[in-house]
């Protein structure tokens, strides 16, 4: 009886070890990814932008990606539209407010495959102090490649579109500013070495 009770322990662990050793933990190369936006302006133009800086990881499992968890964090101050005066205002108190909700965050909480190279991400997104339960359609990731120095990297592509009234970005009326954003979310991932977790 003890036999057993030692044999069944010890192929528990056996079992938790090979896991662990199957996850891999990838971090986003923040100067090659950005999250984009567009919202249309007064119904007449769309008005693109985007968030420079991100950093992030993904506890991948190449043999399930569907059990594998994103963390992605958004400076929200590093929003780009190309126009300075339009750029204080997305950060100032009317819209994200980000001297009070300096980031925006994402948390997936369970991924599911949606066809040959695509992945439908739930998770919570944080904007304006708010969490929503967001979907987020996913192309990949790609197959992990070597650059020049040997890192493996990989490469997402994520779409959604958000309410902004359901976050409380509600500074400006639908007539001037659209409620529904458009965002895409494009990551480079670096595999993590031993050195670097």
């Amino acid at each position: 009886m003890r036999t057993r009770i030692v044999l069944g322990l010890a192929a528990a662990i056996a079992l938790t070890i090979s896991a662990a050793a199957q996850t891999e933990i990838w971090q986003l190369d923040p100067p090659h990814c950005a999250a984009q936006f567009a919202v249309r302006h007064m119904g007449i133009s769309t008005v693109r932008g985007t968030f420079t800086k991100l950093s992030g990881t993904l506890q991948y499992d190449p043999t399930a990606p569907a059990k594998s968890p994103l963390d992605v964090t958004i400076d929200a101050a590093s929003v780009d539209s190309r126009v300075e005066m339009r750029d204080n205002d997305v950060r100032g108190p009317k819209l994200l407010g980000v001297a009070k909700y300096p980031t925006i965050t994402f948390k997936s909480k369970r991924v599911e495959p949606a066809g040959p190279g695509k992945l439908k991400v739930t998770g919570d997104l944080t904007i304006h102090g708010v969490t929503k339960e967001t979907v987020l359609d996913v192309e990949g990731p790609s197959e992990p490649m070597k650059d020049p120095m040997g890192n493996a990297r990989m490469g997402a592509s994520a779409t959604t579109t958000i309410n902004r009234q359901d976050f409380g970005v509600s500074g400006y009326p639908a007539a001037m500013i659209a409620d529904h954003v458009a965002v895409t979310i494009d990551v480079e991932l670096v595999k993590a070495t031993a050195a670097s977790h």
